[in-house]
C-alpha cells in the first residue's frame, strides 16, 4: 500500500496521459469536426492536471521510507521538492501558452511530453539506486531531445535537437559506464547499501578504479547540469529551441539533478574526499567561462544560457561544504533562481516588437534599448529582475550569494569564495551594459510593443514581490530550506 501511496501524484500523472494521448489521437483524427487543433483544450487540461497533481502532493503525509524494493525514497526533501517541480511548471505553463499558439505550436503531443517529463522529474528526486537513477534521467532526457527539436519547420529546433542528442549520449555512457564499475567492484546498486559498505573508508584503501566509477558518474551530472566544462551543448541547444522550451529546460530540471548529487556526494560517497576536488573544478570554470562568455553574446537566449552556467557554478560552490548550512543554502538558491527565471522568461516570451509594418519577436539584446521610453513599467519590471541576477542588495538575488558564500567561509574556502566575489562583480558590468541600453540609448525606429497577456504578467508581478520583498520573510524561507535539509544530516 506505501509503495503506492508514495508515488500517488506520478500514478495520477501518468493516468491522466493515457486519458488525454486517447482523447488527442481521436479528436485530432475526427473529421466532421474538421480535423480541429486541440492546442487551447489541452493547455487547460494540463493546467488543470498540475493544479489537482500539486493538491494531491499538498495533501499527502510526509514519508520516511523507502518503496519498490529500496529503488525510491521518501523523505521531507522529496516532499517539498515536488511542490517546488510543480509550481514552477504551472508558473511556466501560464507564461508560455500564448508563445505556443503564437509560434503555431500545435501538436497536442508537446503537452504529452510536458507532462512526461514533470512525471520524469519527481522520479528523478526519489531515486535511491544506481539503475533507477539512470532509468529516470535517460527518461528525462529523451523527453528533452524531442521537445529541443519540437519545431519541425525551423533548421535551428532540428540542429538543437540533434546536438542534444549526440552529446547527451556520451553523458549516459559515462553515467551507465560509471554505475556498472561501481556495481561489478561491490556487487551494489542501492545508495543506501553503498553507503554502509563504504563508511569510514580511507584515501589509501579506496581502489583506482572505484574512484573512476564515481568520476564518471559525476562528469554525467555535471553535463545535465550544464556546468563548465560539460557547458558546451546549452548554449546552442538554449538557441535552437523554441523560447518556450529553452525556459523550460533551463528552469526545471536542476533542482531534481541537484537533490541526486545530494543523495550521491553527502550521503552515499561522503567519505570519499577527492569528489571535492572536481566539484571545485566545476565550480571555478561555471563561474570563469558563465562570466565572460557572457559579455560576447548579442541574442538573449545565448545570454541566458552562459548566465545559467554561472549560477550553477554557486549551486557547486554551496555544495563544496558539504554540510547542513551548504544544502540549506542550495536549496534557497533554488528558489530564488526558479523566481528570477520565470520573471526574465515572462518578460523574453511574451514581448513583441511591432515596427511598421513588420512584427518580431524579442531577440536580440539591443532589442531593448530604449525601452524605458516607450513602456516604462516593462522597464523597471526588466531592471529589478536584471539586478536580482546580477546580486545588488536588497534584491532576494543578493541574499541567495551570501548565504552560498556563508557557507563556503564556513568550510575555509576562502580562494574560491573571494574568486566568485570578483566575478560576481565582473559579471555586473553586462547587467548594467543592458540596463543602461534600457534608459539612456535610443533606437532608429519607434517600436510598439504589444501588452503582455494576463497570465504572464501575474508571473511577472509575482516573481518581482518575490524578489523586491522575500528578504522580509527571509526567516521563514531559511526554516523551509532547513527542514527539506534534515534528511541529508550526517
Amino acid at each position: 500500500m506505501y509503495n503506492f501511496y508514495s508515488i500517488l501524484p506520478e500514478t495520477y500523472i501518468l493516468c491522466n496521459i493515457c486519458i488525454l494521448l486517447m482523447y488527442g489521437v481521436f479528436f485530432s483524427t475526427f473529421s466532421p469536426l474538421g480535423y480541429p487543433l486541440l492546442s487551447k483544450n489541452f493547455n487547460q487540461l494540463v493546467l488543470q492536471i498540475l493544479i489537482f497533481c500539486f493538491l494531491l502532493s499538498f495533501s499527502q503525509t510526509p514519508l520516511n521510507l523507502l518503496s519498490w524494493n529500496n529503488l525510491l525514497i521518501n523523505d521531507l526533501f522529496t516532499y517539498y521538492a515536488k511542490w517546488i517541480i510543480l509550481l514552477a511548471t504551472i508558473g511556466w505553463l501560464l507564461l508560455s501558452f500564448e508563445y505556443l499558439i503564437k509560434e503555431k505550436l500545435n501538436n497536442f503531443e508537446f503537452w504529452i511530453l510536458i507532462l512526461l517529463a514533470i512525471m520524469a522529474m519527481l522520479f528523478i528526486i526519489q531515486a535511491y539506486d544506481l539503475l533507477a537513477i539512470y532509468l529516470t534521467i535517460e527518461f528525462q532526457s529523451l523527453i528533452f531531445y524531442i521537445l529541443a527539436s519540437i519545431k519541425r519547420t525551423s533548421e535551428f529546433s532540428t540542429e538543437a535537437g540533434l546536438k542534444y542528442f549526440i552529446l547527451g549520449a556520451f553523458s549516459s555512457a559515462f553515467l551507465l559506464f560509471g554505475s556498472s564499475i561501481i556495481y561489478g567492484l561491490t556487487g551494489l546498486t542501492n545508495l543506501s547499501d553503498l553507503s554502509k559498505f563504504f563508511s569510514g573508508c580511507v584515501g589509501n584503501e579506496i581502489s583506482f578504479n572505484l574512484i573512476l566509477g564515481l568520476i564518471f558518474i559525476l562528469v554525467a551530472f555535471l553535463f545535465k547540469l550544464s556546468a563548465a566544462p560539460f557547458h558546451v551543448w546549452a548554449p546552442d541547444v538554449y538557441e535552437g529551441a523554441p523560447l518556450a522550451v529553452t525556459a523550460f529546460l533551463s528552469i526545471l530540471p536542476k533542482l531534481a539533478i541537484f537533490g541526486l548529487l545530494f543523495k550521491f556526494l553527502l550521503f552515499t560517497f561522503y567519505d570519499f574526499i577527492f569528489w571535492q576536488s572536481i566539484i571545485l573544478i566545476g565550480t571555478f570554470l561555471s563561474i570563469l567561462i558563465g562570466t565572460f562568455g557572457a559579455f560576447a553574446q548579442k541574442k538573449w537566449k545565448r545570454f541566458l544560457a552562459y548566465s545559467s552556467i554561472n549560477h550553477i557554478g554557486f549551486f557547486l560552490l554551496a555544495l563544496l561544504s558539504g554540510d547542513i548550512n551548504g544544502i540549506s543554502s542550495i536549496i534557497f538558491y533554488g528558489i530564488i533562481y526558479i523566481i528570477t527565471m520565470l520573471g526574465i522568461f515572462a518578460f523574453a516570451v511574451n514581448v513583441n516588437f511591432y515596427v511598421y509594418p513588420k512584427s518580431y519577436q524579442f531577440r536580440y539584446l539591443s532589442s531593448v534599448n530604449g525601452l524605458a521610453k516607450t513602456n516604462p513599467f516593462l522597464a523597471s519590471a526588466l531592471t529589478v529582475v536584471l539586478f536580482s541576477m546580477a546580486g545588488i542588495p536588497p534584491m532576494a538575488g543578493f541574499f541567495a550569494k551570501l548565504f552560498v558564500l556563508l557557507s563556503a567561509i564556513q568550510v575555509n574556502a576562502f580562494g574560491i569564495s573571494i574568486f566568485a566575489v570578483v566575478m560576481s562583480c565582473i559579471a555586473c558590468f553586462y547587467y548594467i551594459r543592458l540596463i543602461k541600453n534600457i534608459y539612456f540609448d535610443s533606437t532608429t525606429d519607434w517600436e510598439v510593443i504589444k501588452p503582455i497577456n494576463k497570465t504572464s504578467s501575474l508571473i511577472l508581478g509575482i516573481s518581482l514581490v518575490s524578489i523586491l520583498f522575500l528578504f522580509i520573510d527571509i526567516e521563514m524561507v531559511s526554516i523551509i530550506t532547513l527542514i527539506m535539509s534534515i534528511p541529508f544530516l550526517h
